[in-house]
């Protein structure tokens, strides 16, 4: 039977597993490293059976796992409706095929916008132990956001430290075999902001601003913020930069233009792109339909911004 029993549990977890036979009783030491908590429940399920099968009478399974060093990637800016979370979904799906391990959190948690994005609008984490898995996308990049957890429509009138506790949640789920999380943080500089990056310290933040100067010193705020956190800025992009008339092709520039791109040389920072405005981005992001997943002439900006956060990565 030890043999018959060895290669069934082999069979299933390959060199995961580690058989130790006494008798009829089976014991195997399951190494779970980078696997979700569903994945390894289904692996110790199907290791039960296989054993079960060939023989065994009674089968013990003990999961191991390493934890997993992942490096946290915060998208922000200082104020609302610049498209952040437009800019945090691309990035995290191009950063994806690039060939990272990638999740994405919505931590914008008064306006989360992912599921749509992400084409999940209305489903549902679960959790095991009080530890949430992520929801998979269509994109091959797991979510968490609170817009999966409450009503579409429902106000979330939570103070500081509720808010805080939630985003934790988020940040501290099953990630299994994730390297990359992507945080797309809620606009402003306020306490839950400045929690969240001291408390999860980013390997490196983008900031994402429009070419007008009312958005750009919003952005100089946030870029302070993570400056006293003592994260590194890994560059600046700047949003809605030009509108090329679908009808006649003539550019023009409703917000400006070049300021981000100046504000960054002035700060010393990288200037890592620019992000056209298009109907095809709005309407393709309306219908979570994320550019970056695609090969058309709006996903270039994003993977060239995705290159140059990568390469960033790499470099530390």
């Amino acid at each position: 039977m030890t043999d018959k029993v060895t290669l069934a549990v082999r069979s299933v977890a390959g060199d995961r597993a580690t058989v130790r036979i006494e008798g009829a009783r089976v014991g195997v030491v399951l190494d779970g490293t980078g696997q979700t908590s569903g994945e390894r429940a289904a692996m110790e399920a199907a290791i039960r059976t296989a054993a079960t099968d060939a023989g065994a009478q009674e089968v013990r399974v003990v999961v191991t796992a390493e934890r997993t060093a992942r490096r946290i990637i915060a998208v922000a800016s200082g104020k609302g409706g610049v498209g952040k979370s437009t800019l945090a979904a691309n990035l995290a799906i191009a950063l994806a095929r690039a060939g990272r391990r990638v999740g994405l959190v919505d931590a914008d948690i008064y306006g989360p916008s992912q599921p749509r994005l992400m084409q999940v609008e209305g489903t549902r984490p679960t959790a095991k132990d009080k530890v949430l898995d992520p929801v998979p996308t269509p994109y091959g990049v797991p979510l968490l956001s609170m817009g999966q957890l409450v009503d579409a429509d429902r106000a979330l009138a939570w103070r500081g430290p509720m808010v805080a506790g939630a985003l934790g949640q988020l940040v501290e789920a099953d990630w299994g075999a994730t390297d990359t999380l992507v945080l797309d943080l809620p606009p402003g500089t306020g306490d839950v902001q400045l929690t969240m990056v001291q408390k999860y310290k980013p390997a490196g933040a983008v900031i994402v601003s429009t070419p007008q100067d009312l958005a750009l010193i919003d952005a100089m705020r946030a870029i302070d913020l993570f400056d006293k956190a003592g994260v590194p800025i890994i560059g600046l992009v700047e949003n809605m930069a030009g509108y090329a008339c679908p009808h006649c092709g003539e550019v023009s520039d409703p917000f400006g233009s070049g300021g981000a791109e100046a504000a960054a040389a002035r700060l010393g920072i990288p200037f890592l792109g620019r992000i056209p405005l298009t109907i095809a981005i709005r309407t393709a992001s309306d219908a979570g339909e994320p550019p970056a997943a695609g090969n058309g002439p709006d996903a270039a900006a994003f993977h060239d911004i995705a290159a140059l956060v990568d390469a960033w990565l790499k470099e530390r």
